[in-house]
């Protein structure tokens, strides 16, 4: 009889090992502030090296019609691990000591995995708001600076926990600093900060492009921003080694916080672009990505591990001066950077490599968003989605394995509250009076060709016109209508996966 017992169990347990050997490993890595012209497989003419991404394409599925969900950072974080668009709840970023944008009952691309059998691991920038009120003490001074709450560091009591953040949805492990520029700038593990933080940050040096952009705050006296990127990379690559020889599958989401302000690339990087300090810095990223990338193969992982890299929008406003001081275009062959409706704005790297399921060099041209990695995921784990879950998910497992046509024939671009842009096909209707909120040199719009007009919104050809020079807007007024009415109907109930 016992060994009838022990023979029903070892069958259960191998079962289990099989079924768990086929799941396959799942790594994200994802860029903040990265434009689809700076990654070399995407632009010939880019002035900076990306070798490690430009290797994960050659080995995989580089998607040229690839989307974020947003033009700012949160939003398309939220859009990613949700598979929701972002616009059905907010628009804009999570603030300085803001509260969590992801509700405790939405189910998260981390709990669909872990309900599957995955370990789960988040280590990089969160930015998706934490319940800071928990260690917040009742007598503590609370100020305001458009949307930032200033807080000086004794008003916390810094030994408690905090909800909210990575290992409040889904995932097991956390290690980070939550956002780069934002305080506290500390390391948090799991659901607390690491070291205490003792003092304000108010002044920060110059850095080599752009501006600092860091928030006044908390900080662990001597905080060192050009530490945090390799420190980033190396917990990846650490958290990788231990789960060598493990039965589970395993799910590590890299949220970089670079190439985002503040630019700071190391020593070894400075000078190794020809695209200044943030082509430095975007050098510097694809070096971590490469070691994260060589800790799978080390370890005997990368067989078996679906590898996604993307960014969460395009590159910052600084790009227009790289073009006049480096002739370095971030947001290549596209019009447009950060924020922007236009396709600079969203328009991102994507590159798919699962070995032996993803033909090694291909290139599709499928329309596809960042919010689609959820129902594809899902499909992969063979996870049933909850309805009123993952509203706007498609599964594009068939474009991955098979360079079948995409499902989905729309996208609903979106940055700030009262803007929209929707894709439809070949066709782009930005349905505001302009695709762009940022200022424009006037330079860079006299040197590409594009000029001002007073209609009340634009209308583009991306099949003939991917750099949107020529607003078809007042000569196609029945495609104008068509398009609008398209967008208020997904806005008003939602897309069905």
């Amino acid at each position: 009889m016992k060994r009838l017992l022990f023979a029903a169990i070892f069958s259960i347990w191998l079962a289990g090992s099989i079924y768990a050997a086929e799941l396959p490993n799942i790594v994200i890595l994802y860029a903040d502030d990265m434009g689809f012209g700076d990654l070399g497989a995407n632009n010939p003419d880019s002035k900076i090296p990306t070798p490690n991404l430009d290797r994960l394409a050659q080995e995989g599925l580089r998607l040229t019609d690839g989307h974020s969900s947003s033009g700012i950072c949160t939003p398309s974080r939220y859009a990613l691990l949700t598979g929701r668009y972002h616009w059905r709840k907010f628009h804009g970023i999570v603030q300085a000591f803001g509260s969590p944008v992801i509700d405790q009952d939405e189910l998260t691309l981390a709990e669909i995995l872990k309900a599957k059998g995955y370990k789960t691991a988040c280590i990089g920038k969160w930015h998706l708001g934490w319940n800071w009120d928990e260690i917040l003490r009742p007598d503590a001074n609370v100020k305001s600076n458009r949307g930032n709450r200033v807080i000086q560091p004794e008003a916390f009591d810094w030994s408690k926990p905090i909800s909210g953040g990575p290992t409040s949805h889904g995932f097991d492990e956390y290690f980070g600093d939550d956002v780069p520029n934002f305080p506290p700038y500390a390391w948090f593990k799991n659901d607390r900060v690491v070291d205490q933080p003792s003092v304000m940050l108010t002044e920060t040096p110059k850095t080599p492009e752009g501006s600092w952009s860091a928030r006044p705050g908390p900080a662990v006296k001597d905080w060192d921003f050009w530490a945090v990127v390799p420190r980033l990379a190396e917990e990846a690559v650490d958290w990788i080694a231990h789960q060598k020889g493990k039965q589970e599958p395993f799910f590590l989401y890299v949220p970089f916080n670079s190439p985002h302000s503040p630019i700071v690339p190391t020593k070894e990087f400075v000078g190794s672009s020809q695209a200044g300090p943030f082509g430095d810095f975007v050098h510097m990223t694809d070096a971590m990505a490469g070691k994260i990338l060589s800790a799978l193969q080390e370890n005997g992982l990368e067989d078996n591990t679906l590898v996604i890299f993307t960014a969460d929008n395009g590159a910052e406003h600084y790009a227009y001066e790289r073009v006049k001081n480096f002739n370095h275009w971030s947001s290549a062959p596209f019009r447009g950077v950060k924020r922007d409706l236009y396709e600079g704005g969203h328009h991102v790297p994507f590159v798919v490599k699962w070995p032996g399921k993803i033909k090694p060099g291909s290139t599709s041209d499928a329309l596809i968003s960042q919010v689609d990695l959820m129902g594809t995921i899902a499909a992969i784990v063979d996870y049933q989605l909850p309805e009123d879950t993952a509203h706007d998910s498609y599964n594009q497992l068939p474009v991955w394995l098979s360079n079948e046509a995409s499902p989905r024939e729309t996208i609903v671009h979106n940055t700030a509250a009262k803007a929209y842009a929707i894709r439809d096909g070949d066709w782009l209707l930005v349905d505001a009076r302009s695709g762009s909120h940022n200022r424009i040199p006037k330079w860079f719009d006299e040197e590409r060709g594009y000029k001002e007009d007073d209609l009340p919104g634009e209308l583009y050809d991306l099949k003939n016109d991917p750099a949107e020079k020529k607003n078809l807007y007042g000569s196609k007024p029945e495609l104008v209508q068509q398009l609008k009415q398209k967008l208020k109907s997904i806005q008003a109930r939602g897309q069905v996966r």
